[in-house]
Order: structure tokens, then sequence, then C-alpha cells
């Protein structure tokens, strides 16, 4: 279990949106989201990028487990994998942007470095 954050959220519920903001960062490589959830799948995404560098064959099937699309998939592993092959970790960063207007949330940008 990612985290230990709850979300509100029950169990299948809570794993269907972290699969989903994980795509969504992945594909569009930043992404704005209350702070919380960004804490969240920051750990998700930097293993999806990690399984990239591996590039074997179950590392894309374990990818292909937890990313919903397949062009996310192959944009991993032939973009993303390459840019971070010499980090050994630390490929996103969270950042605070103050509290959204409507409910005064806590706001944060995710950001691949």
């Amino acid at each position: 279990m990612p985290g230990t954050r709850k979300l509100g959220k029950t169990t299948d519920q809570r794993m269907a949106m972290l699969r989903q903001l994980v795509t969504d960062f992945l594909d569009k490589g930043k992404m704005e989201t209350t702070f919380t959830r960004a804490k969240e799948i920051q750990p998700l995404a930097e293993k999806m990028i990690t399984l990239g560098k591996d590039g074997s064959l179950a590392s894309r099937r374990e990818a292909l487990q937890f990313i919903t699309r397949e062009d996310v998939v192959t944009k991993v592993f032939k973009e993303l994998a390459p840019k971070y092959a010499s980090r050994e970790g630390g490929y996103t960063r969270v950042t605070r942007i103050g509290a959204r207007r409507g409910d005064a949330a806590e706001m944060g940008v995710i950001e691949l470095v």
C-alpha cells in the first residue's frame, strides 16, 4: 500500500484515483493537485520511472499493471528512463503553492526534475 494517507476514500477508490493521477502526471510531466495527493503519488511515479530504467519485459509488464494507458508506459520506457539514467532517484519535486480559493485546501505542484 503506497503511503498511509486514506484521502477520504475506500481502498479500491483510492487505488483507482492514484493510478489515474500517476498516469496523467507521467504523461504531462507536471500536475497541480492537493499537496497530500502530490506527496502520495510521488513514490509511485518514481517507482514507474525506476521500472523504465530497468527496461526488461517483466518491468514493462509490471508498469502496465499500474499505469492505465499503454502509450504512457511507452513514453516512460523510451523517453523518461534514458533521461534519468544517471540519477539514482529523486526524479520528482513537490512544491507548495498556497491554498485553493474554494475550500482552502493546500495545493501543490508535482513536476519531473
